[in-house]
């Protein structure tokens, strides 16, 4: 058991094109931050555009990819980026808000490689906060007074910047490591806990 403080994790979030009707979603952005010790790495962080070859774009797809399509078309593949990414997902817990995307995305990408334990702040937030009337990440933040500590970490993004919502997903599990009792918590526990609160939100 490797207690949750102690433990170096990665968070990660993908923007995705959405499913336009026969096209599957992929990502079009990644991004990384580090935690280790119970608090985000202000520092060690990564991230960079994919291109997504001919995929459509949803309309109702969040983020600035209207405005970085030429940028996108000249960017690296999400398998040609793996010798950059194994360093970060290769034996490390991740985490994310709202796993599935993530998960599947790498499991897809590259199915040989088996990634995880998986801990997802959404569920983490739903166990913490219950009356909360949205567990969002970009309503969490500021619902829970960490807006000023998030602009230091990342003050030229917003939400749905891949590279911001892995830092808000890394700072949220800071703050939930930091109340009490959860700072005894282990890495199984914590991974486990997504499996006991369903539904969806980001």
């Amino acid at each position: 058991m490797t207690l949750a403080a102690d433990a170096q994790l990665v968070a990660l979030d993908f923007e995705t094109t959405g499913v336009v009707d026969d096209h599957p979603s992929v990502p079009w952005q990644i991004g990384l931050a580090f935690i280790e010790g119970g608090k985000v790495a202000e520092t060690y962080r990564f991230t960079s555009l994919l291109n997504p070859g001919k995929r459509p774009f949803s309309p109702y797809a969040p983020g600035r990819h209207a405005l970085l399509r030429d940028e996108l078309a000249a960017s690296p593949t999400l398998a040609e980026l793996w010798p950059q990414l194994a360093p970060w997902l290769a034996g490390r817990p991740l985490l994310a808000h709202n796993v599935a995307t993530e998960r599947t995305i790498l499991a897809e990408a590259f199915p040989i490689h088996h990634f995880g334990p998986w801990i997802d702040t959404l569920a983490l937030a739903r166990l913490a906060y219950p009356r909360l009337a949205s567990h969002r990440l970009d309503e969490l933040i500021p619902a829970l007074g960490l807006g000023e500590r998030m602009a230091s970490l990342c003050p030229d993004l917003g939400p749905h910047d891949a590279l911001y919502d892995a830092l808000a997903a890394a700072l949220l599990f800071e703050h939930l490591l930091a109340q009490p009792g959860w700072r005894a918590t282990t890495i199984e526990e914590l991974a486990g806990a997504c499996c006991q609160v369903g539904g969806s939100g980001r």
